[in-house]
């Protein structure tokens, strides 16, 4: 497969017309470019001798144009909450940083259209309050919604917790403004439900990990907040078991299930043992589920009947009850974290496949890696799995941990990747491809989708100023 072109580090003449395209929207100042240069885990870290904060689209014009002029390669980056490297600048300084925190206007909430229109900028824990005003509801949420940015979001097709009922961000984007690689500017914002005029062209930026262009604003599709939701955390001995329940209550609810997550006792465990909070559940269950229903009537008889078959359940009755359950979902990661490092990986199966995946991946991994300890969890009703090999227990936490991990890690990955593959899966559900999963997606990506890719990256970016390096 024939490398894309990969632009030369900045000229002293090439840093001047940046910054002069920037204005006063420039930093030299590490104190400043410092933390946007690691990411969100700490196991990428790059450098630039650049950081541009444009403002508005006209400035970030100028500075594409500038760019592309002088064979600048760019990368731009969001909240910087990325896990797989995608907006960190490369080690050698060689790229210069374009961070859109500063375009975070929300531009427009359009309550009978059910739509509102963010810059790129903008963090998602914004979104959610201005839209609440308005008696309405952006249906993504995960953990990061206090950092997270909507450029980010729409370039890595973010999911979160409610994927199963209301998609992941190609299903949530109306419309997208960006400006391509030439320094033209896309205006696609209008958020038409019908537009048969050609091809969709949004739909190529979204995912594409800022590979073909800078996104600086989205049109969002917004709901009306449900009058009633019922959580309920439910036990089962067997993946299977819960994949059954969840059958169970979208034909009782008529489609009303928001989430359904899936937790092994592993995890419930993590988060009784870091974060003090006691498990849900009496005795012991294998498997647990957590469970949301949202809709206009009163709904916990129904979550109720349709968890009967369980081994155990409980329903929150309560507002305070049902966040408390779902901090022991939000905060497994961070339990995960304190107990020691962990290979991570962030994959997806059809979901009648993901039941019988994570026991069988799972026993596999442990079986070849002499002491691994797997801990799978995620979000059952879209088949998305957190796939992550911890150290062995005796060395859990100390520098015997890290260096097993460090010694394992590609091997691990590489096998986990396989058995996805030949599952008919995908090797990255949530988070994208980045520099992490690059070369497994060259090796296990089917050859005819990764052609059509790279022949859109060259016909939109022929320079390779646009986060080269990533993806393809």
């Amino acid at each position: 497969m024939t490398d894309l072109v990969i632009p030369p580090p900045p000229s002293v003449a090439a840093l001047a017309a940046l910054k002069a395209a920037a204005g006063s929207d420039w930093s030299e100042d590490g104190d400043l470019i410092g933390p946007r240069l690691v990411d969100w885990r700490g196991r990428y870290r790059g450098a630039t001798p650049l950081l541009l904060l444009p403002r508005d689209v006209p400035t970030l014009q100028a500075i594409v144009r500038a760019a592309a002029a002088h064979r600048v390669a760019l990368v731009p980056q969001g909240g910087n909450t990325g896990l797989v490297g995608g907006g960190i600048p490369p080690a050698d300084g060689s790229a210069v940083l374009v961070s859109l925190a500063r375009m975070n206007r929300i531009r427009q909430i359009d309550a009978a259209g059910q739509l509102l229109v963010a810059e790129a900028g903008v963090i998602l824990a914004d979104v959610h309050a201005a839209a609440a005003e308005h008696g309405l509801v952006f249906p993504l949420s995960l953990g990061a919604k206090g950092s997270a940015t909507v450029g980010g979001l729409a370039a890595t097709n973010a999911g979160g917790v409610q994927v199963l009922r209301h998609g992941t961000m190609r299903a949530l984007v109306a419309g997208l403004e960006a400006v391509l690689p030439d320094g033209s500017v896309l205006h696609q914002l209008q958020g038409l439900a019908k537009d048969n005029t050609g091809l969709d062209i949004k739909q190529l930026l979204i995912g594409a990990e800022g590979t073909l262009g800078f996104i600086t604003a989205v049109a969002l599709k917004l709901v009306p907040a449900p009058r009633h939701r019922a959580v309920g955390w439910a036990g089962v001995d067997r993946p299977q078991r819960a994949l059954a329940l969840l059958a169970r209550l979208r034909q009782l609810s008529g489609g009303q299930v928001e989430s359904f997550e899936l937790i092994p006792a592993a995890g419930v465990d993590l988060v009784v043992t870091h974060l003090g909070l006691a498990p849900p559940l009496a005795g012991h269950h294998a498997w647990q589920c957590l469970v949301e229903l949202a809709g206009p009537q009163p709904l916990d008889e129904l979550l109720a009947e349709g968890l009967a078959d369980a081994d155990d359940a409980v329903i929150a009755q309560s507002e305070s009850q049902a966040a408390a359950l779902w901090r022991r979902r939000e905060e497994l990661p961070l339990a995960e974290r304190s107990d020691g490092p962990a290979v991570h990986h962030d994959i997806a199966v059809p979901v009648s496949a993901m039941a019988d995946f994570a026991e069988v991946a799972a026993a596999a991994i442990e079986a070849e890696f002499s002491g691994a300890r797997v801990l799978a969890f995620g979000h059952l009703g879209d088949g998305n799995l957190h796939f992550n090999v911890r150290a062995p227990q005796d060395s859990a936490g100390g520098e015997g941990a890290a260096a097993w991990i460090a010694h394992h890690r590609a091997a691990i990955t590489a096998r986990v990747h396989e058995m996805v593959a030949a599952a008919g899966g995908s090797i990255s559900a949530e988070h994208g491809i980045g520099v992490m999963k690059r070369d497994d997606l060259r090796r296990l990506g089917d050859p005819a989708r990764l052609a059509a890719m790279r022949a859109v990256k060259q016909a939109l970016d022929p320079g390779g100023i646009m986060n080269p390096g990533k993806v393809y």
